[in-house]
């Protein structure tokens, strides 16, 4: 009986990998969980948030440099003197004369330095560290933005292309009915052989329409994939939501409302701001080169020899100094060194301040293009719906008329081509308007949701 129990929890615990990774892989993905997803295993976001530790690091560095530094150092040294029958030797306050060719000593040492003042360059460093910070902390958030956008960009193509399939699809049946009536005409001498070629081409091509649609479908899933950092052939079950009319059409938020919002919580924007303020550090750091600096130095030492008649303990003690020092730098002539990396910093300051307002049109072009383009796409999407209605009603008259025989081949044709090319502007216009206004609502500081 134990042993069918061993036996049962073994097996149970064999498959259980086997069972959790197949539920994983057959979970169903919400826009929201695929942006979690990702915010969590994106590589490029790992590495930025590596960035950020590196800064932090870079702050305990600068921090660490006020303070003094102190050291231990000990030399050991053999003489060798093959052509001396007899040598003198000073360790500490002792002459020590030897004998002997070989002799060894040692030195021991303690050794404290601190930089008093050097015009204010480590407290400024200090302070650019804990901007560059700030700065990596907000290329992050950036990072996750533009992560956030590209997954929803991907998931409304991918809507896109799920309706598509669907339209192509529901176009094929009607030209395989449209076939299949055609031979029973052709039969009945209605039409000719060429008529019923063309009406065998456009199935053909139809059903290449609906291929292309997969593949397109296909490649924007493998896409969001990536930038999951899933694998390539693992299966997604995307949850598409349904979108009604209210969704496309909704009111847009107004343009400049949208600006003034961007730019107080963009981290492009608020990352520009702070590299003006780390030029203008940069600025004074550079300036501190021209001041003196100030330091002050302490050591204490002894040595140590093995032809003195003391023993160690004794040589360390009368050997021991004590030294304490300050020192005094002025730069008088550097080549050019000081001059230059101050106008280079003032240059990185005009640079920072371009590099901000180019952000801030990037910012308003970019708000700017994503309302016109949501407009335009709402009154696109309400002119296809007529052009839809109303191409619709003219092929199912025209439709029914070759099912009578009363109209011709290439007429049927060009209405359903018409037909389908309504819907497929119908549907471009539906994710265009969908996709400007999710993104619109991003940059004025909501969440991404459709």
């Amino acid at each position: 009986m134990k042993l069918r129990i061993i036996c049962m929890f073994a097996v149970l615990s064999a498959i259980a990998p086997f069972y959790a990774q197949d539920k994983q892989e057959r979970a169903q993905w919400t826009l929201e969980d695929c942006i979690n997803y990702a915010l969590e295993k994106n590589i490029q976001l790992q590495q930025d948030k590596i960035s950020l530790q590196e800064s932090e690091i870079d702050i305990k560095d600068a921090r660490a440099s006020l303070f003094p530094t102190l050291s231990f150092s000990t030399g050991h040294n053999v003489v060798n003197r093959p052509y001396q029958e007899q040598s003198s030797t000073v360790s500490g306050t002792e002459i020590i004369s030897s004998d002997s060719r070989t002799t060894y000593n040692g030195s021991y040492s303690v050794n404290a330095a601190w930089t008093l003042w050097n015009g204010g360059k480590r407290l400024n460093t200090l302070k650019q560290q804990k901007t560059n910070k700030a700065i990596a902390q907000l290329s992050v958030s950036e990072t996750e933005n533009t992560l956030q956008e590209q997954i929803a960009q991907l998931f409304i193509q991918i809507l896109y292309a799920d309706e598509s399939i669907s339209i192509n699809k529901g176009t094929l049946e009607v030209s395989e009915a449209t076939y299949k009536r055609g031979e029973e005409l052709f039969k009945e001498g209605s039409i000719s052989k060429a008529d019923l070629a063309q009406l065998e081409a456009q199935v053909s091509n139809d059903k290449y329409q609906v291929v292309s649609a997969e593949s397109s479908l296909r490649d924007y899933k493998l896409q969001l994939k990536q930038l999951l950092e899933l694998d390539g052939t693992e299966e997604m079950d995307l949850v598409l939501p349904q979108l009604e009319y209210e969704d496309i059409m909704r009111l847009l938020p107004n343009q400049t409302d949208i600006y003034q919002t961007a730019l107080s919580i963009r981290p492009e924007i608020q990352s520009g701001k702070l590299s003006i303020e780390n030029a203008k550090l940069g600025i004074s750091a550079a300036k501190a080169g021209y001041y003196p600096t100030i330091s002050l130095s302490a050591s204490s030492s002894s040595m140590t020899n093995n032809a003195s008649t003391n023993n160690w303990a004794q040589q360390m003690k009368y050997g021991w100094n004590n030294m304490i020092s300050i020192n005094l730098s002025i730069p008088i002539f550097d080549n050019r060194q000081n001059k230059s990396n101050v106008q280079k910093a003032r240059l990185q300051y005009n640079t920072s301040q371009l590099d901000l307002i180019n952000k801030q049109k990037e910012l308003y072009s970019t708000i700017e293009g994503l309302w016109l383009d949501a407009l335009n796409a709402q009154q696109q999407y309400a002119a296809a719906e007529t052009k839809v209605k109303s191409s619709q009603t003219s092929f199912d008259m025209v439709n029914e008329q070759f099912n009578l025989g009363m109209k011709n081949t290439v007429e049927l044709l060009t209405e359903k081509n018409n037909l389908l090319s309504a819907k497929q502007e119908l549907v471009q216009a539906k994710y265009m308007a969908i996709l400007s206004r999710t993104l619109l609502n991003f940059y004025a500081g909501n969440n991404i949701e459709l």
